[in-house]
């Protein structure tokens, strides 16, 4: 049997109503969802505005202000480190270049001036005696790729032999730098007990006992002076009276006298009745007298005989870069060939002493 809706009015009104009231529902959730959405965004921009990236960074920053703070503080401090850093670095840079500059400039006026010992020794040598340099404490001059060297060298034979000098020349030698004449006798009485082999003390000298007693830690040396040096252990010498006398005393001459032609000034202060002046006075007109002429007298009638007499020299190099650095050495040498071939022996040696 075909049946169709129309055979049952009652059941077709019914979904028609049902379906009315279903799409009724459906329309009314549609304007509840709009008007929710509006509401919403109604309060989003009452409450936020225009929001952009820009005002996140920003209320982000206002969240956190400490920690913000916080970093800047950081990379400052890391920037102050990292430039005391550099800044010790180049310093540090600096130095180390100056110091082995100055090793280095220190090492070529070092070099310099053993160069013009070796010149001495080579013109003390020269067969020729016209052309030969003499050893009165003139001076001679060289160039050396640009260094200036500067070279004087005294015969020892002019200088007061400590071991074996007359008493004059002693007594005049310490008058010379002001010694009155019982601290001069004192003094010179020390100085024959400190060489002599007996245990006999002088009248004003020093022997074992005497320097135990003073609390000295040795004894007379009862033996010839081996330096000049050794002259501040004798009881009664200072280093001020030592520092003054230096220059005209030696150990390696074999004269009880001085050499006139070459003695330094302040071996002639020693003699009797010479002044300063006419010391001076005497060694500028030594050294302006060409070989073979005459050399000048003294205001005491005595003269010198002739130049040199003897193999011990006092040499003093000092070489002077051009950029003002100054390297000096005082040596005294003996001519003659050593077992290890020199042309020459070293018996003392100082550096810089004299700067």
């Amino acid at each position: 049997m075909n049946l169709t809706m129309r055979h049952f009015p009652a059941k077709e009104a019914l979904i028609e109503s049902g379906a009315s009231r279903l799409s009724s529902k459906i329309v009314q959730f549609k304007a509840q969802n709009a008007r929710n959405s509006k509401a919403i965004v109604k309060v989003c921009n009452a409450e936020m505005g225009d929001f952009t990236p820009r005002d996140a960074v920003s209320r982000y920053s206002q969240s956190f202000p400490k920690q913000n703070g916080m970093v800047l503080v950081l990379v400052l401090w890391m920037i102050i480190i990292l430039t005391v850093l550099a800044a010790s670095f180049t310093l540090s840079s600096r130095t180390e270049n100056l110091q082995s500059r100055l090793e280095f400039e220190t090492t070529r006026a070092r070099y310099a001036a053993e160069a013009g010992l070796n010149r001495a020794v080579y013109e003390l040598r020269n067969p020729d005696p016209q052309n030969r340099w003499v050893a009165d404490g003139r001076p001679y001059r060289m160039d050396l790729d640009g260094i200036e060297v500067e070279i004087r060298i005294t015969d020892e034979s002019g200088k007061i032999n400590i071991n074996n000098a007359n008493v004059e020349l002693l007594k005049g030698l310490f008058a010379s730098v002001g010694m009155n004449e019982e601290d001069a006798a004192a003094l010179m009485d020390a100085m024959g007990d400190w060489i002599d082999g007996d245990d006999a003390t002088r009248p004003l000298g020093a022997e074992d006992d005497d320097y135990e007693a003073a609390g000295y830690p040795y004894g007379a040396k009862d033996a010839p002076f081996d330096t000049v040096q050794e002259l501040q252990q004798v009881m009664g010498m200072t280093y001020d009276i030592y520092r003054q006398i230096e220059p005209a005393i030696t150990v390696y001459s074999r004269n009880a006298g001085i050499n006139l032609a070459t003695a330094p000034l302040e071996a002639l202060r020693a003699m009797p009745d010479i002044s300063e002046e006419d010391a001076r006075a005497f060694i500028e007109q030594r050294q302006q007298a060409e070989y073979g002429e005459p050399l000048p007298v003294l205001p005491n009638g005595m003269s010198a005989v002739a130049r040199g007499g003897g193999l011990a020299y006092s040499v003093r190099s000092k070489a002077t870069l051009p950029n003002g650095h100054v390297a000096e050495l005082d040596a005294t040498i003996r001519l003659g060939g050593t077992l290890q071939g020199k042309p020459f022996q070293v018996m003392r040696w100082r550096d810089n002493e004299h700067l």
